[in-house]
């Protein structure tokens, strides 16, 4: 939404042009109206690979333990302590007198069910990436659960504080994934009233909740709201119809920042963005040029970063020359092939690939539409024609994953883990159906770097694969991620660099 939009979308507020909508936001009800543009096929965080999706499982769910984000310490949640009882065995023992939503009690069972659940190939999870490592849990007691590995995993402890949402296991075994999509339980700090396809939540202050860190929430009310594009989800907080968006165009920051009762702000993230190629299953390139080396390094000499970070996505944004975010475990800028921005240049790595006259192709994105012109206009400057659109973020995990999009303006936050282990496994590991390169030499050094033990050696693995990676232009790292944040200036709320904001903290002036 450029400055024009937001000014006709002012204009049609003094004009009273709105269609009908929900109550007036802010706290005389006690409610927190969010809106966002992401809408989820499942609600269940375990069947999508949606921010939105963590977010709410963190509201409804809990994990075994929490990650404090200012002291980077773990913290106790639905387990009290841990610990390593050899290098694959890790060992929980759980809160006792804790009960889901569902009015289940929680115990030992819980925990065995979901984990050995999602490392079941058959259930067909669409995150594995992230229970991958895990061999099996076992019940030792009524409320202690080993996990054993596969192999020794040294950055197991940041994913049970993370996307490892604990199911009810009797619940869940009725319902299955379907039925938690569409009534989502857990034991945490909110409790799932009402689920509208995927266009609405409603969740109320869970008054039982158990003393974790998460705290009993201070809001009462928490709705979700999903709208189709920027200039509405800017229009509901201007009209006051809503109390917080986030990741609109960040040159709308200071003028919603001068509206009154309005907050605005840009936060840095973990998040990176970046063009994931699809090779995978491809032949010999004759119907794509993208399974030639020389085409993708030429490729990355024709976008523009600086540009782009300085103008469309600002703030302290910063270009990204790794597959991973620099201040993740094992992500080795030195390890890197650069590729600076030469049009030159990449014409004539065209011409040596045997494509002078450039090719075409199409550019989808699922976040900023002037990003993904932005990365159309560089194409074209070195004969590559590109047709740009951007889709919903499911739509395009699932059409690239089946390969019908040739090059994704991707994004990947890593589930908010300070590791490389959650990013390069997902994109190179050869698991997911994310990595369509299929480049089964950066497969094992991913593989071998989350299984060593010894810090140094796994730094050394990472640093080979990372350079194998850009020297192979397998992907083109472009830039780090500012969100920017609306709203209301009654809401006390803080955000994270991981990109996680937590509404159980949030409370009202």
């Amino acid at each position: 939404m450029n400055k024009k939009l937001l000014g006709v979308a002012v204009a049609a507020l003094s004009l009273g042009v709105l269609s009908a909508s929900p109550s007036q936001a802010g706290k005389a009800d006690d409610t927190l109206r969010i809106v966002w543009k992401e809408s989820l096929p499942n609600v269940d965080p375990h069947f999508n690979q949606l921010r939105s999706g963590i977010i709410i499982g963190t509201l409804v769910m809990d994990t075994l333990v929490l990650k404090n984000p200012n002291s980077g310490e773990f913290e106790p949640d639905l387990a009290t302590s841990w610990k390593w009882i050899d290098d694959t065995t890790l060992r929980f023992v759980l809160r006792q007198g804790v009960k889901f939503h569902s009015g289940e009690p929680f115990d030992a069972d819980d925990v065995v069910y979901t984990l050995n659940y999602l490392v079941n190939p058959a259930n067909k999870i669409l995150t594995p990436n992230n229970s991958s490592f895990i061999k099996e849990a076992i019940k030792i007691d009524p409320y202690t659960v080993d996990v054993k590995l596969k192999n020794p995993f040294p950055a197991a402890m940041e994913y049970f504080a993370g996307p490892l949402f604990i199911y009810p296991n009797e619940y869940h075994s009725k319902v299955g994934p379907e039925g938690m999509g569409k009534q989502l339980v857990g034991t945490g700090p909110y409790v799932m009233k009402e689920i509208n396809g995927v266009n609405r939540y409603f969740m109320t202050r869970n008054k039982d909740y158990f003393e974790s860190p998460k705290q009993p929430a201070a809001i009462g009310n928490i709705e979700i709201r999903v709208v189709n594009d920027e200039s509405t989800e800017i229009l509901e907080l201007v009209s006051g119809k809503a109390d917080w968006i986030w990741k609109f165009n960040a040159d709308q920051v200071p003028q919603l920042d001068a509206k009154p009762k309005i907050i605005a702000k840009l936060f840095e993230s973990m998040r990176i963005g970046f063009l994931n190629f699809n090779i995978a299953g491809s032949g010999d390139g004759k119907n794509n040029p993208l399974v030639n080396v020389k085409v993708r390094q030429a490729l990355a000499h024709a976008i523009n970063k600086e540009e782009l970070v300085k103008f469309l996505v600002q703030g302290d944004a910063r270009v990204i020359d790794t597959p991973c975010f620099p201040l993740q475990f094992g992500c080795n800028v030195d390890a890197a092939v650069k590729y600076e921005y030469a049009p030159t240049k990449a014409k004539a790595l065209l011409t040596e690939a045997g494509y002078p006259n450039g090719f075409s192709t199409r550019v989808v994105g699922a976040r900023n539409a002037q990003w993904v012109a932005k990365v159309q206009e560089d194409l074209a400057k070195v004969g590559v024609k590109a047709e740009a659109s951007v889709i919903q973020g499911a739509a395009l995990v699932d059409l690239f994953g089946q390969g019908q999009i040739p090059i994704g303006y991707w994004d990947w936050g890593s589930y908010s883990v300070m590791d490389v282990s959650a990013i390069l496994p997902a994109f190179f590991g050869g698991q997911s159906s994310s990595d369509r390169v299929d480049d089964k030499e950066v497969a094992a050094l991913v593989t071998k770097g989350g299984a060593e033990v010894d810090p140094e050696k796994r730094k050394a693995l990472y640093d080979e694969a990372i350079k194998l990676i850009t020297e192979r232009a397998l992907i083109v790292p472009i830039h780090s991620f500012v969100v920017p944040y609306a709203f209301n200036e009654e809401l006390d709320f803080t955000a994270t660099p991981d990109e996680t904001p937590r509404f159980y903290w949030a409370k009202w002036k």
